[in-house]
Parts: structure tokens; sequence; C-alpha cells
């Protein structure tokens, strides 16, 4: 942001001090079309840019004829220039100004402590002033990012203000959407100030998303003049005994998502349940390894998942090695694959096929021998780390999954539901990510889209079942509503 800024100020000419009036007057408008009761608003300011907000802010609301107050924690000091030309003018039109916290109530208390730039614990007596906001009575709104949330990562730096509504500056931080810091976020809105975004599609380290709306432009094409064999063939090499059922969500999955042809290669105590629940499936049973068997396999397919229910015994370690090992088309590893490749990483460095790893934190642990305390206060860091050191796909999975490659800027996803925390859920992702990626989806655009469409399916099927209720087959059903409604979007 801070390079952003200096782009749009250096290079584009636009001084700051209007990029920070835009700031206020969006604020503003965000607050009105909310419904916000600004009637009595408390201003709390630090001596920054994001304190200059603030005073902006206020001299806009007082100009509507609101109360407006300010409580000043920096110091005069350490202003910024823009932060003191905008306290100058509070002061001319009269402003109450406070320097210690004012013990009336107010309808909403504005944050605008610190901006993006901290990197410290917040403590002494700025902890105490954010402690007093958050107890105070009325709405709370954050300007940009909450004071004490690291706008990177979303760890809490030592304290942080609990807004009800974010208001971002040119983008959203990925702190606010990161948990813990999405707690203390709220609602988060991005607003336009001038900043092109644009200048964000050079910088490697910025995030991205993708919305419902973009569903229909992602999905791959499905031509007129076609049959089962232009949408791929897909190898299931899942499932184990007793874990049947892994095996048929991940195959109907990809079915879902438009692949032509699944074949389940499973034990052969698992045929009648596979063909009974999914008879569209092919069915390719074994009672012990075979080598030979399954090279003719891959050699069939055009992507393959392995691990959905695998186990970890000796036979599944045979699979899993032999088909890392002979694999020319890309591979979806999840599960138990990723419980059995973090035994033997060695597998990760030789493949020379595309592999996509789809961990959650647990197996993101064993896979990078960290705690999973450490991946979770680091997740970036992490990903960055681990996929510099590999040409993975990572999708690391968790109430905001993440998409990372060496190269690609991370996709961060920001649809989905608790209701969606259940047993074959990911079992359900791994065969939506490998249905796109046999239509002949590149693997990283496949598993961003592969995630989107899986936790768009579970906000689609929490409304007609409620947060509870829903089962791992229940996202399929939600996936397949939500490109039929794409597809109803594609046509018009």
């Amino acid at each position: 942001m801070k390079a952003a800024d200096r782009y749009t100020i250096e290079t584009i000419g636009i001084p700051s001090v209007v990029l920070m009036e835009r700031a206020a007057l969006k604020t503003v408008e965000v607050l009105e079309s909310r419904g916000v009761d600004t009637s009595r608003t408390l201003l709390v300011c630090g001596s920054g840019n994001n304190g200059g907000d603030g005073f902006a802010v206020a001299r806009l609301l007082a100009e509507k004829g609101r109360k407006a107050e300010i409580f000043f924690t920096g110091k005069e000091s350490s202003m910024s220039p823009e932060c003191r030309i905008q306290k100058q003018i509070a002061e001319n039109m009269g402003l109450p100004i406070f320097t210690e916290f004012p013990s009336r109530e107010y309808t909403v208390i504005i944050d605008a402590v610190f901006g993006v730039g901290l990197s410290r614990d917040i403590s002494g007596a700025l902890s105490n002033v954010i402690q007093n906001m958050n107890d105070a009575p009325g709405y709370k709104v954050a300007i940009d990012i909450p004071s004490g949330v690291c706008a990177e990562s979303g760890k809490i730096l030592g304290t942080a203000f609990r807004a009800d509504l974010t208001v971002a500056m040119a983008c959203t931080k990925a702190g606010c959407e990161l948990y813990p810091g999405k707690e203390k976020a709220g609602e988060t809105v991005a607003v336009p100030i001038g900043i092109d975004p644009g200048f964000f599609l050079k910088v490697p380290d910025v995030c991205f998303t993708y919305e419902r709306e973009d569903i229909p432009r992602l999905l791959p094409h499905r031509r007129a003049d076609s049959h089962k064999g232009s949408y791929g063939h897909v190898l299931m090499i899942t499932g184990s005994y007793g874990m049947a059922g892994a095996s048929c969500l991940a195959a109907e999955a990809a079915y879902t998502v438009g692949a032509g042809l699944v074949q389940i290669c499973t034990p052969e105590d698992n045929r009648v349940i596979v063909q009974q629940f999914l008879p569209e499936a092919i069915l390719s049973c074994y009672n012990e390894f075979d080598g030979n068997k399954l090279d003719k396999l891959l050699q069939w397919a055009d992507v393959v998942c392995i691990g959905c229910g695998l186990g970890t015994g000796e036979q599944a370690e045979k699979l899993l090695s032999h088909t890392l090992e002979n694999v020319k088309v890309p591979c979806v590893v999840d599960a138990d694959g990723l419980n059995l490749l973090s035994r033997n990483r060695e597998l990760l460095r030789r493949a020379e096929a595309p592999l996509i790893l789809t961990p959650h934190i647990m197996e993101m642990s064993r896979l990078t021998g960290m705690s999973v305390p450490e991946i979770k206060e680091n997740r970036m860091a992490v990903l960055k780390e681990f996929t510099e050191n590999s040409s993975a796909v990572c999708v690391l999975k968790d109430s905001r999954t993440v998409v990372a490659q060496r190269g690609k800027q991370v996709f961060v996803n920001l649809a989905g539901n608790s209701a969606m925390a259940k047993a074959g859920a990911g079992d359900v992702l791994a065969g939506t990510i490998t249905g796109l990626l046999a239509q002949g989806m590149p693997p990283f655009e496949g598993a961003a889209l592969g995630v989107c469409l899986h936790a768009c399916g579970g906000d689609e099927i929490r409304e007609h079942l409620g947060g509870y209720s829903v089962m791992a087959r229940d996202l399929i059903r939600g996936i397949q509503m939500c490109i039929k409604k794409a597809g109803e979007q594609m046509e018009k």
C-alpha cells in the first residue's frame, strides 16, 4: 500500500492530501449507505495518515450537521504532514478535540489510530485506549484496518479494536480476512480513492479472490460438438476397507463439475458400495498392489487424484510411491496421500508431473514439520517458503483456504461457512479440483476455481438446509446449483 501511495502521488501526481480527502469522503459514503447512526460520533485519531483520515471524516460529518468529536491519541511531534493539516482544519472549525478518552456515550466510534504499517504489539496507554473503545457502547467502525490487526497475517498485535465495519482504502487488507483478524474487522468494504487497481497486479505479494459473479467466465467451455472423451479421463486412486465413501464423494464431485469419465481404483471390498452409489463410474478393483495394472491406468488418465480414504498402510504406501514416480499428468494428492507423503518428502522433489496438494492445517504441519499454531500465525510466510521449494500447487484448507504456487499471486477464498465443517468435505473438494483439471484447466487456476466452487456450493446449500444439517454429499448438490446459476448467467 505504501508503494501504491507513492506511485499515485509521485508518478500519477495526485497529492497525498487529496487521497486523504477521498478516503474520508468514501468512509462517510459507506456509513450513510449502511444506515449507521452518526448523530454522535467519536473519532479516535493517531498521528499518522490513518489519523489524518479520521480528522477529515470528523470535519465532513460536522459539515452534515452531525456532532463529531475527536480523541487525539498521538503525539504532536510525530504527526505526518497530512495529519497535521487535517488536525489544524478541525481546530479551525472548532471541533472538540480531547486528549483523554471522553466519558460520554456515542452512537458510533471510529478507529483511526493505526494504519497498515503497524508491526509491533500495542501496549501501555494505547492498549488502554483500544480497550476503552471496545468497552464503550455504540457501533464500531475501523478506517482501513482495525488498530492492532496485522495487515499481512491477521495476527493480533497485543490487542485490537473490534469493529462491526471496516472501510478499506483501495483494497481489502489480507489481515482483515484471515483469522483471527477477520473476527476484529467485521464486514469489510473496499472503496476506491484514486489508486489504480492495476498497480497491484504487478505485485507478487498481493493476494486475490473470486466472487460468485466470476464463476461464469472461469468455468471450462462446453462445446456443442463434443462427447465424454472431450472432458477428460479421471483416475481416482481412493478408498480403503471401510472408507468407500471417500471414493464416492470425490468421484461424484468430479462428474458434477463436468469431467467426462471417472475411473475409480479401489480395493475389491468397495466394489458393491461404489457401484450402488455411483453407477456412472468405471471400477478397477484390486486385492493387492499390481504395478503393471497401475501403469496402464496412469497411461489412460488425463488427471489423477490419490489419497481420499486411501489409508496409510503398506499397500497404500506402494500405490502413492508408484503413482508419483510414474504419473505424467496433473495429480491431486489429498488426505492420506499427504500423510504418506510427509513420511517420504523425497517423492515430492522427484515427481515430474504437476502436483496439487490439498492439506488441511494438521496435514500441513506434518508436511513441513511446523506446529499448527506456527502455521496459523504465519500461514502466508509458511506457504511462500513451501512453494518456493517445490513446483507444486498448495491448497491450504482452513476457514480461509489459500491457494499458492511459486510465481503466482496467492488466491484467498472468502466464500464458505461453518456448515461445511463435516467429514467428507475435503473429498468433495479434491474431486471438484480434479474434475476441473480433467477439462484442461491449468493446475493453479483449476485449484483456485475448485476452492471457490466448493465454498459457494456450501453457501448455496446452507440457505436450504441451515448451518447444522449440511452433509458432505449436500455440498455436491450446492455446487450443482451454483453451476446451474452460472450457466444461466452465461446464456443472458
